[in-house]
């Protein structure tokens, strides 16, 4: 049970305020049998992006990105005792229900806080009922559920499965993406409204975990909703699709202990924004809120899918949307010769209260801001480097942005884990100072003593990769910080 965490360790168990400093707890969750059941007539409604082979998914990549964070946030769980978790064939280590379960409250697993909150006989009942209403179930099927124990229901409730195999509703196999179910601003979450029914039970199975685990206890009063107006009821039905509120996490980063960046995406609409704007700043929770208008496109989805922070004074992008000066003199080249481009445009706002007033300021592209915040908020006194996705080589700077390139979770300033198929990437990160390194082979080195977490710096970590890259999210996605280091 997570929530038997000590009164020292919960008074400072959730507060993020970077992107970079050192990671000390996060919520994950590991690809479920839901994910197995993606269908390709329902791929794209379930927004998976492609069918994936869930075994090798497990076994050969996402245990090694769960291996790698036990290293760096507890150690004691796996040091020592690599050569028996990996020749276990029964993987039970990475199985919840297991006694052999690794049971971290650093690493925290979303179905483990899902069945504590089951364990509560009135969460239990409104939740059922609340996940039988939006899935339509039969009143005899919700009757059914509420015999359940915990542990089992929590299985069926995410992956819409039983344990024999009979699916009562569809999976949700974007909750392997926790980021996009909130994200920690200080000491406050935002839960975020998905813009698609596909994860509205998600979001609503998040929503009672947040609300009633005893983990959480110290965010009562501080969990930030996203709310329709009044107004949004009295539209006609077709006009409220395009007005609907929503917001997800990967749209979201808390890059300086002042300063929140929200993306307006496909994911992200620009009414969820001003409603995050209004109650941040009123609350004075943060000082300044960035918007970043990206293309609406399946290509980019989020803004953390083309760039992310991976030290105080490094950023990894997409080349493309970073417009820059020397950018712009190359694609001139091509109006010269009569091949004109069309660049893609990004609009760029910043909000801050002054004088008890709402005030705002533009940035005229993306690295301008992302150099503003690491000199300004993080007042970096090196010089602030891009690392381009692909190396900014065409083709490959939009191939490996598919893939990933951008969206990297950094373990501490200048460690990070990224996918090992963006070769250019990779090559763009040794120019600039990094070392790379295979998940395997680090593990291998941390095992024998040749290195070690507290020591390591600017690596860049390589997770397998050739299914996780499929479901279209990176290491980035693929996590909930919870609480990190203050910034320096």
């Amino acid at each position: 049970m997570i929530h038997n965490t000590s009164n020292e360790e919960k008074a400072s168990s959730i507060f993020v305020c970077s992107e970079v400093s050192a990671l000390k707890r996060l919520l994950i969750h590991s690809p479920d049998s839901g994910l197995g059941k993606v269908v390709p007539s329902k791929a794209q409604d379930w927004l998976f992006e492609d069918i994936v082979h869930l075994d090798t998914m497990r076994k050969d990549e996402y245990d090694f990105y769960v291996k790698i964070l036990l290293y760096f946030l507890d150690t004691e769980k796996i040091k020592g005792k690599l050569n028996d978790i990996d020749n276990d064939l029964s993987r039970n280590f990475y199985k919840p229900d297991k006694k052999e379960y690794f049971r971290s409250d650093k690493v925290i697993e979303f179905e483990t806080l899902l069945a504590d909150v089951l364990d509560m006989n009135q969460v239990k009942t409104q939740l059922v009922a609340a996940v039988c209403a939006i899935e339509e179930c039969s009143y005899a099927e919700m009757l059914s559920f509420m015999t359940l124990d915990s542990i089992e229901l929590s299985k069926i409730l995410i992956t819409g499965l039983t344990s024999e195999g009979e699916m009562f509703f569809p999976p949700i196999p974007n909750l392997i993406f926790t980021r996009d179910i909130g994200i920690v601003v200080n000491d406050h979450i935002i839960l975020n409204k998905p813009a698609r029914a596909a994860r509205s039970r998600e979001s609503l199975l998040t929503k009672y975990i947040f609300f009633n685990h005893p983990y959480f206890e110290e965010l009562r009063g501080k969990i930030i909703e996203i709310e329709e107006d009044e107004e949004h009821f009295l539209l006609p039905e077709d006009e409220q699709e395009n007005r609907i509120d929503t917001l997800e996490g990967g749209d979201v980063m808390m890059v300086a202990p002042g300063h929140l960046l929200i993306g307006i995406s496909e994911r992200t609409s620009v009414e969820a924004a001003r409603q995050v704007i209004r109650k941040l700043l009123e609350k004075n929770i943060v000082k300044k809120v960035s918007l970043i208008k990206i293309p609406a496109k399946r290509d980019y989805m989020h803004i953390d899918t083309i760039f992310t922070q991976i030290k105080k004074n490094v950023w990894v992008l997409l080349g493309s949307l970073g417009r820059t000066s020397d950018q712009a003199q190359k694609e001139s080249v091509w109006d010269e010769i009569g091949q004109k481009t069309s660049p893609e445009e990004i609009i760029i706002k910043q909000f801050y209260a002054e004088d008890s007033q709402i005030k705002h300021r533009s940035f005229d592209n993306l690295e301008e801001l992302l150099k503003y915040i690491s000199e300004i908020d993080l007042k970096c006194q090196e010089p602030v480097k891009f690392v381009y996705s692909g190396n900014n080589i065409f083709p490959y700077g939009a191939r490996e942005q598919w893939t990933d390139s951008c969206n990297l979770l950094v373990l501490k300033d200048g460690v990070a884990i990224g996918y090992d198929r963006n070769d250019k990437t990779s090559e763009a990160f040794r120019a600039n100072g990094f070392s790379t390194i295979k998940a395997a082979d680090l593990l291998q080195k941390f095992e024998n003593d040749e290195l070690s977490p507290e020591t390591l710096t600017d690596t860049i970590i390589l997770l397998p990769s050739a299914e996780l890259s499929r479901a279209r999210g990176g290491s980035h996605c693929m996590s909930l910080p919870l609480l990190r280091a203050s910034v320096d």
